[in-house]
C-alpha cells in the first residue's frame, strides 16, 4: 500500500513519499525515509520490495559520490537518471530490481526536473508522477490542479489535499508522510504529515 509521487513547480520540485515499512499484513515502522538525498541537489524517491529499495537506492547515491568524487564536478540530473536506467535495464536480465523510481533534481542551466523510473527501466521526464496504490488518487487530484507555475505554498497545498484523499479514500492507508524538496538552495526535508508516531522503544 505504498504511495510515492512527486511535482515540478515554478523553480522547484517536491517528492512525497509514505513512511510505513510493511511486510504482509504487518506494519514494522511508521517513520521510515523513502526518499534518498542523492546529492545536494538530487532527491530520489523509491518505492517496492523493502530490500531493493534500501540497497538500489544507496548503490546510486554512492555511484554519484564516486562520479563526482574522481571527475570533480557532479552528474547532472538528466545523467543521473539515464545512469539509473542503465543500471534497471542490466539488473532487468540477470537479478531484477523490484523498485519503482521518483527522482528530483535542481540544476544550475536547467532548473527544477522530475524523472519517472520503473522496475522495467522505463525512462520519461515528466512534470508530476505517481507509483503505489496513491497513485491512482495522486495522479487524479494533479490532473485536476497541477500546473506548471506553482509556487511552493500552492504545491505543498496541492500535496496535503492528495494525502487527505489518499487517507479517506484508500483501504489500508499510510498514516505517516514525508515531503522532500529541490531547488537552488539545494535538497532538503520539507515537512512530515503524521497522524500516528512509533512508540520509542523501552531500555532493557
Amino acid at each position: 500500500m505504498e504511495s510515492v509521487f512527486g511535482l515540478v513547480g515554478k523553480d522547484f520540485a517536491i517528492v512525497v513519499a509514505d513512511s510505513s515499512a510493511v511486510h504482509s499484513i504487518l506494519v514494522h515502522k511508521t517513520n521510515e525515509d523513502k526518499i534518498m538525498l542523492l546529492d545536494s541537489h538530487k532527491l530520489m524517491g523509491a518505492s517496492g520490495e523493502t530490500g531493493d529499495r534500501a540497497q538500489f537506492t544507496e548503490y546510486v547515491q554512492k555511484n554519484v559520490a564516486l562520479y563526482q568524487f574522481r571527475n570533480g564536478i557532479p552528474l547532472t540530473t538528466a545523467a543521473t537518471a539515464n545512469f539509473t536506467r542503465g543500471e534497471l535495464a542490466t539488473a532487468l536480465r540477470k537479478n531484477p530490481y523490484m523498485v519503482n523510481i521518483i527522482l528530483a533534481g535542481y540544476d544550475k542551466d536547467v532548473g527544477p526536473s522530475l524523472y519517472f523510473i520503473d522496475y522495467i527501466a522505463s525512462l520519461h521526464k515528466v512534470d508530476k508522477a505517481a507509483f503505489g496504490y496513491g497513485s491512482y488518487f495522486a495522479l487524479s487530484m494533479m490532473d485536476r490542479h497541477y500546473r506548471r507555475d506553482m509556487t511552493v505554498e500552492e504545491a505543498i497545498e496541492l500535496v496535503d489535499k492528495i494525502i487527505s484523499e489518499i487517507r479517506s479514500r484508500l483501504v489500508v492507508a499510510p498514516p505517516n508522510f514525508l515531503i522532500k524538496i529541490v531547488d537552488k538552495d539545494g535538497a532538503r526535508q520539507y515537512a512530515w504529515r503524521e497522524s500516528i508516531k512509533d512508540a520509542p522503544v523501552a531500555a532493557a
